[in-house]
């Protein structure tokens, strides 16, 4: 290659620079900046804790396994979440159902009372999803969805055996518990009938037979039940269920639905386009909101009883820090639009594809096998300091809130997309570049200290440990002794703030809460 008479002269000089550049002395490009600008004075609107408020997990059966119960106790203590969700309460695990030779049929409530109580014990009460159907009950015992456990998906032979189970059922726990603690459960009527969870035919009007026989049957037993539905996958039916239960005047108390960050718009919205993992639960949301409005119970509570960033298993999202922003990001995007939110999972005490094979392969938890943290716990139990009141901040990448005493608590996080999307881990570092967030806060107190939690590849992240190990299938003891002190959050550090400005770079996929107190106006 032959080098121009100037490029020949300046040789010399860029050999230098590069030099210069690895040694350190000169700096490279500096790093995109975020301008943040919050008043601590400013009035703000209410911000209730809507992420955080419900937890799913794994069949109910599975809730009598100490790790589940332990796993429960963190997640509750790390976000004072009080309801829980889970499907087959009704499987033939559980027991509720006895079929005689005489064809007479019994309950047996031993279990039922052993998952409540231990529930209530724990200090989280039940989001009770009615499903699946005894095989004793069932029109096709012999169906089998693809879950592990195989539940029966089928509508009841019979709806007089159906809504009997179901007032049996509502009339137990109402004994047992009291109607002033069950009034304050939810009673979700199934679990996406759109999909293979129920083989009723055709799915949408069979489902409503369903709703009908059911939410009748509850409000029969008493009128205080909470009862909704349609409990679909990817944010759908609730026009067309709403419209049916005001003609057909079937009681209603509120609309759940489910969505997942990977899936598609065709599915969701029945369009030709691409909506990125960060966008897609808060688009469905929107969109499932504004049918709300539009339906005849424009006041409805809106629960979305499923979300995650995926519902597949992906190492590179839910296992990783990638969940820190996205999370957050959701937290930003969805506010306003929906009353509660239900994170699946809180634990991989799980088993809908079988019994885990490795602590970290994708699962929905928070909390991987063998009490191990997640980033995602991290990521929650940061973003739980968040305060109950939201204050106007133009951005896209932060949250401004106030808690009751005057802390300001700031979300601050580098989105980037995960290092990749299949069933197979990816080593690496996230894409993207590390920004500066220059934050400027008027009228803050001039004695504000700033307290900063960090989420990243470094901080409360357990995958650098795992890794170092060579990611053994079945770590030894003493591994998951040191796994479990790896996934711990990391202590909080302080911050210098000068007349309420300071300063934070943040990697890709970094998440930092910063508490400033006090934070009373000047």
């Amino acid at each position: 290659m032959r080098i121009s008479g100037v490029s020949r002269r300046l040789a010399p000089w860029f050999a230098a620079l590069a030099l210069l550049f690895a040694a350190g002395l000169v700096a490279a490009a500096p790093a995109p900046v975020v301008q943040i600008k919050v008043d601590a004075s400013a009035q703000g609107t209410p911000f209730p804790h809507f992420w955080e408020q419900m937890f799913g997990s794994g069949r109910a059966v599975l809730s009598l396994r100490d790790d589940y119960r332990r796993d429960l106790d963190a997640v509750h203590r790390a976000t004072g979440f009080q309801y829980v969700r889970f499907h087959g309460i009704f499987d033939d695990d559980v027991g509720l159902v006895q079929r005689g030779k005489d064809g007479k049929i019994t309950w047996n409530f031993s279990y039922v009372d052993q998952i409540y109580d231990g529930l209530l014990a724990h200090g989280v009460k039940p989001f009770v999803e009615l499903s699946f159907m005894p095989k004793a009950l069932s029109s096709d015992p012999s169906r089998q969805q693809s879950f592990s456990y195989h539940p029966n998906p089928m509508p009841p032979r019979n709806y007089a055996e159906w809504n009997a189970m179901i007032r049996a059922f509502a009339q137990h726990l109402i004994a047992r518990y009291g109607i002033d603690e069950v009034a304050n459960w939810y009673f979700e009527v199934w679990n996406e009938p759109n999909l293979d969870f129920w083989g009723g035919e055709p799915k949408q009007s069979t489902y409503f037979t369903l709703y009908d026989n059911t939410a009748r049957t509850l409000k029969a037993v008493n009128p205080r039940l909470r009862v909704g539905g349609p409990a679909t996958a990817q944010a759908a039916w609730v026009t067309a269920f709403l419209d049916h239960v005001h003609k057909d005047h079937v009681p209603v108390d509120f609309v759940s639905s489910h969505i997942y960050g990977d899936d598609t718009a065709q599915n969701v919205f029945h369009t030709d386009e691409h909506i990125p993992r960060a966008d897609m639960v808060c688009r469905a949301v929107a969109k499932v909101h504004k049918e709300i409005l539009a339906s005849p119970y424009p006041k409805l509570p809106f629960i979305l009883s499923e979300y995650n960033a995926s519902y597949a298993n992906l190492p590179d999202v839910t296992d990783s820090v990638f969940m820190g922003p996205w999370l957050a990001n959701t937290i930003r995007e969805c506010a306003g639009n929906v009353t509660m939110m239900s994170y699946w999972t809180f634990s991989d005490v799980f088993e809908e594809q079988g019994v885990p094979t490795t602590p970290f392969y994708g699962g929905f938890g928070l909390i991987a096998e063998r009490r191990i943290d997640k980033p995602a716990f991290n990521a929650f139990a940061m973003l739980h300091r968040l305060g109950d009141v939201r204050l106007p901040l133009a951005s896209d990448s932060a949250l401004a809130t106030r808690r009751a005493d005057g802390t300001l608590v700031l979300a601050l996080w580098n989105y980037a997309p995960p290092v990749g999307d299949s069933a197979t881990y990816t080593p690496g570092p996230p894409k993207g570049a590390v920004k500066r967030f220059d934050v400027d806060v008027a009228h803050l107190s001039p004695e504000a200290t700033a307290t900063v939690w960090r989420l990243d590849s470094t901080d409360g992240n357990v995958i650098a440990t795992f890794d170092r190990m060579g990611r053994p299938a079945f770590p030894t003891r003493a591994q998951i002794e040191q796994l479990r002190a790896a996934g711990k959050e990391p202590p909080p550090r302080t911050l210098a703030v000068h007349d309420g400005r300071f300063s934070l770079d943040l990697p890709p996929q970094g998440l930092v809460v910063v508490a400033l107190s006090p934070a009373a106006a000047k």
